[in-house]
């Protein structure tokens, strides 16, 4: 099947757009010409006059659920939220059912994602059952094709193991991914300070984060190993991080969207989709984490999709479980928050979601180049909508962010010879 994209503004893969507008022809999934098309014939036009096509989305952190809570997500309906947002790729997270830290389970997810046009990489746990107690098999893992280690929900456990998984990673020339919590800090219901008093909720303070950053770039550090730190909260945590890349340390940090829009005074309406970890952090915080991404201290963003059902989510504060789906308001987020706002440009919204996610995993970032695969995203920087949780493709509503007004969105994908666009997936 033939697709015409006409009139779009295409950007390279470095997030470079030309401003000179191009019709890309796709035929069989493939790139087949850029520049004037020819005849239309059967072929399937997309008008994308004023819109831009980027190299294809790219979410570096997302849950799942499956094996384990087909109930909250699955492979497949994961997948389909991702096009749906706006995404060509995903890595999914270790913190399943069994967890992933066999051969067996990576198989498993990628069996599962086969034939979507989303495609999947998962991350495995950097010890077994994520216990933090001995490291998981990361030769077999790695040979399985898994793009990151992690034991993603809690922080791997001691120093001592932290070094030995940074060792070992090295050999395998990718990263280790961190949440950043000290178990002894943990367990609270949200960020320490004025909100939480307030509110009389038990709280967890941003020395939790800090000290885990500090305990973990200082490893990363003597043993040269590569690190990934997963959505950073604190102001203290991105001082860090920007001091240790002055120092050459190999270490790379990610944002979500709920960190840079929300801060903690939006739980005075104790509305349990707003518990999340790490939890929403106060005004300072939020504006440290914009300063981050402005100057590059901060690489990339990324969702943290955390499905739970709603008979989780509708118990007292105390007791819900902590995240928020993300994979569908994200690029709408990212444009409402940082480029209206002038805190990205977006090119730099571009490298933040479809260029740097893939360096930091190894994976080539896709090229709008003649004779390539098309892995695109279509990309509409000024249409203003209305978030609607009911109609996203997520098996899971929980999001505070449901009746939202947003400006600026993802239309549409194409990738692995499959398109989506105006709520329709078609193969091509």
């Amino acid at each position: 099947m033939k697709v015409i994209l006409k009139n779009a503004l295409i950007a390279d893969n470095s997030g470079k757009i030309n401003t000179q507008e191009s019709d890309i022809t796709v035929i069989d999934g493939i790139i087949d010409n850029i520049g004037k098309a020819g005849e239309n014939g059967d072929a399937k036009v997309i008008d994308l006059r004023g819109k831009i096509v980027s190299p294809g989305f790219f979410d570096m952190h997302v849950h799942l659920r499956e094996p384990g809570r087909e109930d909250e997500e699955t492979v497949i309906t994961g997948c389909r939220a991702a096009a749906a947002g706006g995404f060509t790729g995903i890595a999914c997270m270790p913190n399943t059912e069994p967890a992933i830290d066999s051969a067996e389970v990576v198989n498993f997810i990628k069996d599962k994602a086969r034939g979507e046009l989303t495609d999947v990489y998962p991350v495995a746990a950097a010890t077994l059952g994520r216990k933090g107690e001995v490291i998981s098999p990361m030769a077999e893992l790695a040979e399985a094709g898994v793009k990151g280690f992690s034991d993603d929900g809690t922080a791997i456990k001691t120093a001592s193991i932290l070094k030995r998984v940074l060792e070992y990673s090295l050999m395998y020339d990718l990263p280790v991914i961190e949440h950043c919590e000290d178990e002894s800090l943990a367990g609270g219901a949200m960020n320490e300070g004025v909100n939480s008093t307030m509110l009389g909720l038990p709280p967890i303070p941003s020395i939790a984060e800090d000290i885990i950053v500090m305990r973990d770039i200082i490893t990363a550090e003597y043993t040269r190993g590569k690190l990934h730190l997963a959505h950073i909260s604190t102001k203290k945590a991105v001082e860090m991080i920007r001091d240790a890349k002055k120092r050459g340390v190999k270490v790379t940090a990610e944002a979500a969207p709920h960190h840079f829009t929300l801060s903690d005074e939006a739980l005075k309406s104790y509305d349990t989709n707003l518990k999340m970890n790490p939890p929403l952090r106060s005004r300072q915080d939020v504006e440290a984490i914009l300063k981050g991404l402005k100057d590059g201290t901060i690489d990339c963003i990324a969702s943290d999709h955390a499905p739970h059902s709603v008979e989780e989510k509708e118990v007292e504060f105390e007791y819900a479980p902590n995240g928020i789906i993300g994979l569908e308001t994200e690029i709408g987020l990212a444009f409402s928050e940082l480029y209206h706002k002038k805190i990205l440009t977006i090119e730099q919204i571009i490298e933040k979601f479809a260029v740097n996610p893939r360096n930091i995993l190894n994976i080539p970032v896709p090229v709008v180049k003649k004779g390539e695969k098309a892995n695109m995203t279509f990309l509409d920087p000024d249409e203003v909508w209305t978030v609607d949780i009911s109609s996203q493709l997520s098996k899971s509503k929980n999001s505070p962010f449901d009746r939202r007004l947003l400006t600026g969105r993802a239309l549409g994908v194409i990738n692995n010879s499959r398109l989506y666009f105006k709520n329709e997936f078609i193969n091509i």
